[in-house]
């Protein structure tokens, strides 16, 4: 297991193993087993006491926070279920990795664990993908698979030959460039004929269809960031007359596009800038050190709403 995705995935256990500790007290807690939960497990014990002492630490910071947005974590009628998710939900357009269920009311909650990054997607382009049915529901127009066909039958004879990504000259200006300039012209020419769908569908399919919290530990500065994408007010409600000690609004998804364009002096990275605050990045890349017929895009919010619910808790 790569060492990002060992960091992630000891998180996501630390975090259900504090909210665990923090509530057993005074709800019953049902912790479910899973393939999930025991690939959490391993990876969380696979650290040294120091690095897991670390992690509890980052998440009894930010489950504090939560615990103060969220009453019905502390009452409910039946047992508070806690489990980790999937890697295949977020896929399926579901970020969260811990949940925390009762069923009582139907009522859930989600937390994305960030262990010293932001990311949000690694998506693929390739001439096989219909970007436009598998980010927005609607399909890619004729033109754009007109404008990205040569180019990528282009790479995949570089690929035939076994060549590396490395050994292209120019290879932004040949293949990143031309591939993006069609990316950016294939969500506006989306954006005319659907108007007011497509930049709040590449929220919906960037953020998923669930609101959920998103803690980011930093280690460098020993400090756990909560936000709180409350985009279809299921998030910070009441329970059985307990209101919860923080407040956070409900955010407003975009409907416009002000902008796409590249990043200035950059020739792999555009930059989306929409209403209500949003501003979205987009970074192409090789995933590999062998040329592949397919190129990523990492995807990160840079730009957020003010009315974002954001609180930075210190762990020293």
């Amino acid at each position: 297991m790569a060492t990002q995705t060992l960091n992630g995935k000891a998180l996501e256990y630390a975090f259900l193993k504090s909210l665990a500790k923090k509530l057993n007290m005074e709800t019953e807690v049902h912790i479910i087993e899973s393939k999930p939960m025991k690939t959490a497990r391993e990876a969380y014990l696979s650290f040294e006491e120091k690095e897991k002492e670390r992690m509890i630490l980052a998440a009894d910071a930010g489950n504090e926070v939560i615990l103060k947005l969220e009453p019905k974590l502390h009452l409910g009628v039946n047992p508070l279920i806690l489990s980790i998710q999937q890697d295949a939900a977020g896929q399926a357009g579901d970020v969260r990795d811990v949940l925390a269920i009762r069923n009582d009311d139907n009522w859930e909650i989600g937390i994305s664990c960030k262990n010293n990054h932001t990311a949000l997607k690694h998506s693929r382009l390739s001439p096989h993908i219909d970007v436009g049915k598998s980010w927005f529901g609607f399909q890619s127009t004729n033109e754009y698979f007109k404008e990205i066909t040569p180019i990528f039958d282009e790479i995949s004879e570089l690929k035939v030959k076994g060549v590396y990504w490395r050994d292209i000259p120019d290879k932004d200006e040949k293949y990143y460039v031309p591939i993006l300039n069609a990316f950016v012209k294939e969500l506006k020419r989306l954006d005319n004929i659907y108007p007011g769908e497509i930049p709040k569908r590449l929220l919906s399919y960037l953020l998923g269809r669930n609101d959920f919290y998103k803690a980011i530990a930093y280690t460098k500065n020993r400090t756990t960031e909560i936000q709180g994408f409350n985009l279809y007010g299921t998030l910070n409600q009441r329970s059985q007359g307990l209101t919860p000690q923080l407040r956070m609004p409900q955010l407003k998804l975009p409907t416009r596009f002000y902008d796409i364009s590249f990043k200035t002096g950059k020739t792999n990275t555009i930059l989306i800038v929409c209403d209500e605050g949003w501003t979205i990045s987009a970074r192409i890349h090789n995933a590999s050190s062998k040329v592949e017929n397919s190129l990523k895009l990492d995807v990160k919010l840079v730009g957020l709403p003010p009315t974002l619910y954001r609180h930075v808790e210190s762990w020293r």
